[in-house]
């Protein structure tokens, strides 16, 4: 008799990869809340909100998060525009290099940070530009990028061509036809890979450390926090609100996508 429940085995390999990857951050929740200033100990000496108080009142942590907003925020619109268009011409066009050209929009999100940093550098570099908020931008757009090319030009090989060009034999323009045919139909795509690219943006540190200049958006600010014994805590706390925002928009595009999955399977 067959059985879909997991074997035992499978059950601990699986609880201990939970435990793996999520043991740091549960980590980081718990010594945000100590009252030890400098050495941290377990089990814990004491219990004690005050330190999300003293981060509320660094006007150095809003700046800093003030500006990966900022930054994360007109990176994905970037991003959506430029991958949107890439994906179009991808999936619907055929030209000599296709292939070749998709490679190398996908190939930043495989390249070590490290690489792309130093890549950007050299390019900004080149062309006298100042480093400043905007070579922040072109950096994390460049990764951006890809999570909505990824997700647009999938959703694209899963449509049918042949709505499209049901609604132009209707009467529909070229506007109208990408508004309310395409448009629809890349809704949840152009969401998920928008939530995924802010998500990407607002945490990254290599590539911003290498394109920042004298600007510190809020994962530099938390790296060279590390260096501050005294703030130790307050670092827990600003990580502990991090690991909040990047995960919302990571979970809403997973359930979009599953979702997706689901209610395709279910069609066919």
């Amino acid at each position: 008799m067959s059985t879909n429940r997991p074997s035992i085995l499978l059950t601990l390999a699986t609880l201990g990869a939970v435990l793996f990857l999520n043991l740091p951050v549960w980590i980081i929740a718990l010594y945000a809340f100590t009252t030890e200033e400098t050495a941290f100990s377990f089990p814990l000496p004491g219990l004690t909100t005050r330190w999300f108080g003293v981060t509320l009142a660094r006007t150095d942590m809003w700046e800093a998060l003030w500006l990966s907003v900022r930054v994360a925020g007109v990176a994905t619109l970037l991003a959506l525009i430029l991958g949107t268009l890439a994906a179009a011409a991808v999936a619907r066009s055929k030209f000599f290099g296709r292939e070749a050209i998709s490679f190398l929009l996908i190939l930043p999100i495989a390249l070590p940070g490290i690489v792309t940093g130093i890549a950007l550098r050299s390019a900004i570099g080149l062309f006298d530009w100042p480093f400043s908020y905007w070579t922040i931008i072109v950096g994390h757009a460049t990764f951006c990028v890809v999570t909505v090319y990824n997700n647009v030009i999938a959703r694209f090989r899963r449509t049918s061509w042949t709505l499209v060009e049901a609604s132009m034999d209707l009467g529909a323009n070229g506007f109208q036809t990408f508004r309310y045919v395409i448009l629809p139909q890349l809704g949840t795509a152009l969401l998920a890979g928008g939530m995924l690219a802010f998500a990407l943006s607002f945490d990254e540190v290599i590539v911003t450390t290498f394109t920042a200049g004298q600007d510190a958006t809020l994962p530099i600010w938390i790296f060279t926090q590390l260096t501050r014994p005294r703030d130790r805590p307050v670092t827990n706390v600003v990580a502990l609100f991090v690991i909040l925002l990047t995960a919302i928009p990571i979970l809403f595009a997973n359930r979009l996508t599953q979702g997706e999955t689901v209610d395709q399977g279910g069609g066919k």
